[in-house]
């Protein structure tokens, strides 16, 4: 039986043998993985040498980096870096899930090499769990931030290395590690968000005007759906659109599916959450009335497998 607290107590351990005397940065997203990484090594490291920072880059839910700071605030000083304009650079012309994984992967990894550097850091944490690694490693969905498993030596292209303390827990025993250590149950608790954030829930290419739809939907779901508790609940916009008719005008618009599961294995299964039909209607008249790009919202009752809970 997993024991969460005598996970902590060799975590911390290890952390202090491996990072010594030397400096660390934290990538905190917002999300349970990251969130027990950043206590974590507070717990293990002393004062100065630990820097936290989370990225704005603009494909994080709305207001996203400021609550991420707020809720953190007593915990400790997470610092916001905007570099919303060079992600989308980074992502121009990126049209399939694999290839923009593939992007911002990179990307990321430069980004939090420069940080690193910056605060002369030689060690960086990450969240990556064991479904992150296993899916990485089979190639079924690559992980942002899982480099060993995808044979990138991170010294070498970045400048840092990679410490992962819950690379061996599924998302059950991570959460179970985040309410022993005592972080808020906004964090605890929360559903997983892709790495790559907004820029795998927008089908084809990303662009500032698509994810500014995508996250207005995220809001709508999440916000309607909150309270049946599920895994996981998203929206993805499809590369595809079709005809509407707004204003007794025939135009073609926008196509949004919803999707929301629940899962008992950490998300390596999903079934379809039941949310009653009058919700249902009550959702897509919301995103149909306050993005008038939409002309066509669907609902996604596939379990996983074989589909899995993202699209990308």
């Amino acid at each position: 039986m997993f024991d969460a607290k005598d996970f902590i107590e060799k975590k911390v351990e290890e952390i202090q043998r491996r990072i010594g005397k030397e400096e660390a940065v934290v990538a905190f997203s917002g999300g349970v993985d990251s969130a027990v990484c950043t206590v974590l090594a507070l717990k293990a490291l002393k004062k100065g040498q630990l820097r936290v920072f989370t990225l704005d880059d603009g494909l994080r839910r709305e207001g996203e980096p400021e609550w991420v700071v707020r809720v953190f605030d007593e915990i400790i000083p997470v610092e916001i870096i905007s570099v919303q304009d060079d992600c989308f650079r980074a992502l121009r012309g990126k049209i399939t899930g694999d290839e923009k994984r593939t992007v911002y992967s990179n990307w990321f990894g430069h980004i939090c090499g420069k940080t690193a550097y910056d605060f002369g850091a030689k060690y960086s944490f990450f969240g990556s769990n064991a479904l992150d690694s296993k899916e990485t490693k089979r190639g079924t969905q690559k992980q942002h931030n899982a480099w060993a498993d995808m044979g990138v030596d991170t010294e070498k292209q970045f400048g840092f290395q990679v410490v992962e303390p819950v690379k061996e827990l599924f998302k059950d025993e991570i959460r179970e590690v985040a309410r022993a250590l005592g972080i808020p149950s906004e964090i605890s608790e929360r559903m997983p968000f892709p790495g790559p954030g907004l820029a795998i829930r927008v089908k084809g290419e990303v662009t500032p005007e698509k994810v500014v739809l995508i996250r207005t939907t995220t809001t709508i779901i999440e916000n309607a759906l909150l309270s049946f508790r599920p895994f996981q609940c998203l929206g993805c916009l499809f590369q595809d659109q079709a005809t509407g008719i707004r204003n007794d005008i025939g135009v073609f618009g926008h196509i949004i599916s919803i999707r929301c599961v629940d899962s008992k294995d950490s998300g390596k299964t999903a079934t379809p959450t039941r949310i009653p039909n009058e919700l249902q209607d009550n959702i897509a008249k919301r995103i149909l009335a306050e993005i008038p790009e939409v002309v066509r919202v669907v609902f996604d009752r596939t379990p996983k497998p074989p589909g899995r809970i993202e699209y990308e």
